[in-house]
């Protein structure tokens, strides 16, 4: 299973950049393109291009010679040919290594790639996502509290850890709806609502995602100070997955403050989450965070491309194909870990009787703990006879 994620991860990054693994037969051309390269470039398909890479002059083959040839050895197109494939050896006076990359025809790779397989996999998987909630909605119902009410609450959540919550909750759901705009705008929004307000939707978005990605990082920090050490895996949690939690059958398995599906939601935010606001502090400053080139080239080294069927990664990449890659790779990310959240975000409203309150008023009802929690609310019951970890009476 992990193989399969991690060779559809790397299919779906290394789509901008793609090349075909066989060299087609192009003797009738002295190796230049045929006609089936331009038809299948049009097609969106990959192409071998090594022979034009290749291709870009050579003053030996030309010094002393008696036939004429051009000056320096190398004609206006071998010129051109090496500046696309980033070979020739550029100058500029200001700029920096951004500037002396002339041309970038991976640009429109990538802007394929970002219309075609990532709206498409990304649409559905969220489409998909919300269906089988409905579905299990439809076939479990509601997870209702078994015992009576004993109108006794415990704290579950203190208030510093709610605004923790919330401030990540918030801002992630803020991040998430202004990224699927700025994706999705052009075909949803423009066509129905005209050009100017998918503009000024864009304009808001930009902002709004832009700022509020720094709340974001900051609750993502809160979080984990505060929630990693109840989140470190035990054998109760086989327990907890070895039932299924409770959620399929009646039976609910003892946890602590968090059970197993709660430290794999935990988890999930905290690497997918760091993943993105990395990669998103990238885009934030532009070719000052190369993240991808050193990162395929330690891959390479593991030699995980090759466990999953892969040549070896790219490792030497212009900045903008270094922006390319963090764009794709932060949506990615952003489309897993909103399936994710929208999965949580059933379970602590709608899903599960009683579980919001534990992120809203912070106190739960003993019985709502003892069913969920029981560890943890028998570790509470002997921790102390003051403060708000003792239970009381339900105003």
């Amino acid at each position: 299973m992990l193989r399969v994620a991690l060779a559809l991860v790397l299919s779906l990054m290394l789509g901008l950049t793609a090349q075909a693994q066989t060299t087609p037969d192009r003797s009738a051309t002295g190796g230049a393109q045929t006609l089936a390269d331009i038809l299948a470039r049009q097609r969106g398909e990959p192409v071998d291009d090594s022979a034009m890479r290749s291709d870009t002059g050579n003053p030996a083959d030309v010094a002393g010679a008696a036939q004429l040839g051009p000056i320096g050895g190398t004609s206006d197109p071998e010129v051109w040919r090496a500046i696309r494939y980033g070979s020739a050896e550029t100058r500029v006076s200001a700029g920096g290594e951004v500037a002396s990359v002339l041309v970038q025809d991976g640009g429109m790779k990538w802007l394929s790639w970002r219309d075609g397989p990532l709206r498409t996999y990304g649409g559905w998987l969220l489409i998909g996502t919300l269906g089988a909630l409905v579905l299990f909605y439809l076939l479990r119902g509601r997870i209702r509290i078994d015992e009576e009410m004993t109108g006794r609450t415990v704290t579950r959540f203190k208030a510093i850890e709610r605004f923790g919550h919330w401030l990540l909750a918030g801002s992630f759901v803020l991040l998430g709806l202004t990224g699927l705009v700025s994706l999705f705008g052009r075909i949803f929004i423009a066509p129905y609502l005209g050009r100017e307000v998918n503009a000024t939707l864009l304009n808001a978005s930009k902002w709004i995602h832009n700022n509020v990605a720094w709340a974001f990082i900051i609750g993502l920090v809160m979080i984990f100070v505060m929630w990693v050490v109840h989140n470190i895996p035990n054998r109760t949690d086989l327990v907890w997955l070895r039932q299924f939690g409770g959620i399929i059958g009646k039976y609910h398995p003892p946890a602590k403050k968090f059970n197993a599906g709660q430290k794999l939601i935990f988890w999930s935010v905290i690497l997918f989450g760091t993943s993105i606001a990395v990669s998103g502090v990238s885009l934030l400053f532009p070719y000052e965070l190369p993240l991808f080139a050193k990162t395929f080239a330690i891959l390479n080294d593991l030699g995980l491309p090759g466990l999953v069927g892969m040549e070896p990664l790219p490792v030497m990449l212009s900045p903008q194909e270094e922006m390319q890659f963090a764009q794709g790779w932060h949506a990615i990310m952003a489309f897993v870990l909103m399936a994710i959240i929208l999965a949580h975000i059933y379970i602590g409203s709608v899903g599960m009787e009683g579980a919001y309150d534990a992120m809203g008023s912070g106190e739960v009802d003993e019985a709502w703990a003892h069913q969920h929690h029981s560890i943890w609310l028998d570790e509470m019951k002997e921790a102390g006879k003051d403060g708000p970890q003792k239970a009381h009476p339900a105003e």
